[in-house]
């Protein structure tokens, strides 16, 4: 059985795993919703707006495909390994599905939304990166608690430099 600062570690580790992991997603969401169009006139716009959502969607799916297949690779997920594995990359491609789903109804909102609608919409993203992070959580937790000691301390250097690198340098400092 594992003493407390184990457990207290193997959470602080896979918290930092999924902060990575999901961060950027909410960030994509602020970038895209940031820039209004231009033109106030209903057809442009749709015309513009048509093409972009696609590719903006496929964008942050390849992401989450390339960090599953990077996160696979960079904590050396064994054969016997996978079946966690996998619920963990499901848990990932779902959270970000439904992010994508709720940042695309903002971005087809954003013209017409009041300021209260507009913080409803934003809360609506950041409700939904919380509920993700609950569900990825035990997800992680699961893979992390059957690693030997050595992948896990891997593991925790891999999270702990991914998620230092999205807080920028800042973060850097000791």
């Amino acid at each position: 059985m594992r003493s407390f600062i184990d457990r207290t570690a193997t959470m602080a580790a896979a918290s930092a795993f999924l902060g990575a992991c999901l961060l950027v997603l909410p960030l994509g969401a602020s970038a895209q919703q940031s820039t209004p169009p231009m033109s106030p006139s209903p057809a442009p716009a749709a015309t513009m707006s048509a093409p972009a959502a696609p590719a903006a969607k496929s964008t942050r799916s390849s992401k989450v495909e390339a960090r599953i297949k990077s996160l696979h690779a960079q904590l050396k997920i064994t054969p016997d390994e996978e079946q966690d594995w996998s619920v963990v990359a499901q848990t990932m491609r779902d959270n970000a599905q439904k992010m994508d789903e709720l940042v695309q109804e903002r971005q087809e909102k954003l013209g017409t939304l009041n300021a209260v609608d507009d913080m409803k919409s934003y809360q609506a993203i950041a409700q939904a990166h919380a509920d993700g992070m609950q569900k990825l959580v035990p997800a992680f937790e699961a893979l992390y608690e059957k690693m030997p000691a050595a992948q896990q301390k891997r593991a925790d250097v891999v999270i702990n430099e991914r998620t230092t690198a999205r807080r920028g340098p800042a973060s850097r400092k000791g």
